[in-house]
């Protein structure tokens, strides 16, 4: 059997889970997930497990942090003034809001508290900072050109 190698487009099933058990992602149900090894497209601990894989072959992989979406960067956190937001965005914990930055680039915050007077948000990837693991089965192998 031919394994995946960088360079090669594999498709593949996976279940994502967190350290407690707490499925975060899963393709049940779906298409499986395709993508170009080495390139970037899925985070590196991953595409570094997929690797050396054949048709048909099951692996379980932990990702720690740093192989995944990064420790978590307490920089990224801020509490800004209520009035900063739009009087008719209903502000909660784990409401999700989108900021353009001067360059015109666009970022996901979360609410991650709020007072009367001022709201706490979160540009951190929501799995910063967390452990992955994956349970994967490699359904295709296109070789690379």
């Amino acid at each position: 059997m031919t394994a995946s190698k960088s360079g090669d487009t594999v498709a593949f099933h996976y279940t994502g889970t967190l350290t407690d058990g707490t499925v975060f992602d899963s393709s049940e149900g779906r298409d499986p997930l395709e993508c170009t090894l080495g390139t970037g497209q899925i985070i590196s601990g991953l595409d570094g497990a997929l690797t050396g894989l054949s048709v048909g072959d099951k692996h379980t992989v932990t990702v720690p942090a740093a192989e995944a979406y990064g420790d978590h960067d307490p920089r990224q956190v801020q509490t800004v003034p209520r009035s900063d937001l739009p009087a008719e965005i209903p502000v909660a914990e784990g409401l999700q809001l989108q900021a353009t930055t001067p360059e015109g680039q666009t970022v996901p915050l979360i609410v991650t508290a709020v007072t009367e007077s001022e709201v706490t948000l979160d540009a951190n990837h929501p799995l910063a900072g967390k452990d992955l693991t994956f349970a994967v089965e490699m359904v295709s192998i296109k070789p690379a050109a």
